[in-house]
């Protein structure tokens, strides 16, 4: 098993120096492969207490400031940022990390993160739609493509990225969610790594079986795409923590991404690979 971390926010916030110096613990541990960071344009939209940084921002930062550990974002709410525009900054940000991005993205799934920046939500059909649109102009755009396309919801006229992928063919993507009848299938076409989101082992277990029958029919290997979970890294209750984790394991989970609340200390990372370093 694989582990990863990705700090949320809480009732308890954190500062920017605290989260700094996580990733910088993490970058040095060797334990953890991966940190991941939310997006979500205010505390307001998930009912907590700030401050709720930008994510990309704090990215290129993390970036800077660390050198083994992979970053990613868990995940992008697709119509927050136009694949154009997110692409260029992908492979911009792949450069300063030296090839350690993982680029999340999903339909969204927060009104409150759209609504009051005059972004159009949409139902929950449209928005597989958009997302499934925007991860093949984002494939296109990543592999050093010129796009020409008008779709439902993006238009582009001879759009390229000038930047070369550093990863090759291009950073890899991580589509976030659970939906059954849209978003698994975007992941079998797109992603090379899917994330589930949270809830009980059996419920990753039966989507990760259809993940696996989507990747059939579309004539895809599996053995491409990471599948991963996200659950609550408690090292105030590690036993729990690790039974989750083995059963993860056991429904065929090749990573465990810990949702770590605040305080966001260098001391929980530590707590929490010693608890879980026999399943690794």
């Amino acid at each position: 098993m694989r582990f990863a971390f990705m700090p949320i926010l809480s009732d308890e916030p954190s500062s920017w120096p605290q989260l700094l110096a996580m990733f910088q613990a993490a970058d040095e541990m060797g334990f953890f492969e991966s940190g991941w960071l939310f997006d979500h344009s205010s505390s307001a939209a998930v009912n907590t207490s700030g401050p709720c940084y930008e994510t990309w921002t704090v990215m290129a930062a993390l970036a800077h400031a660390t050198s083994r550990l992979r970053l990613g974002t868990m995940v992008l709410a697709v119509a927050r940022r136009h694949p154009a525009l997110l692409a260029q900054m992908a492979l911009t940000l792949d450069t300063i990390a030296q090839g350690r991005l993982e680029l999340g993205i999903g339909a969204g799934w927060r009104e409150l993160d759209h609504l009051p920046q005059g972004i159009p939500f949409g139902t929950p059909a449209s928005r597989a739609d958009r997302l499934d649109e925007g991860c093949e102009i984002l494939v296109r755009l990543l592999s050093g493509h010129t796009v020409s396309t008008h779709g439902r919801f993006f238009t582009l006229t001879a759009a390229r990225c000038d930047v070369p992928p550093v990863q090759r063919p291009h950073p890899p993507i991580c589509i976030g969610g659970g939906g059954e009848r849209r978003t698994l299938r975007t992941a079998a076409r797109w992603a090379q790594h899917w994330n589930h989101p949270g809830g009980r082992v059996e419920d990753f277990s039966r989507k990760r079986l259809l993940l696996l029958r989507c990747c059939a029919q579309l004539g895809r290997d599996p053995s491409e795409i990471t599948t991963s979970a996200t659950i609550p890294g408690e090292d105030s209750a590690p036993e729990r923590m690790v039974e989750e984790v083995a059963q993860l394991a056991d429904a065929g989970a090749d990573l465990v991404v810990l949702r770590i609340r605040p305080p966001h200390e260098a001391a929980r990372l530590e707590r929490l690979a010693t608890a879980l370093e026999p399943l690794r």
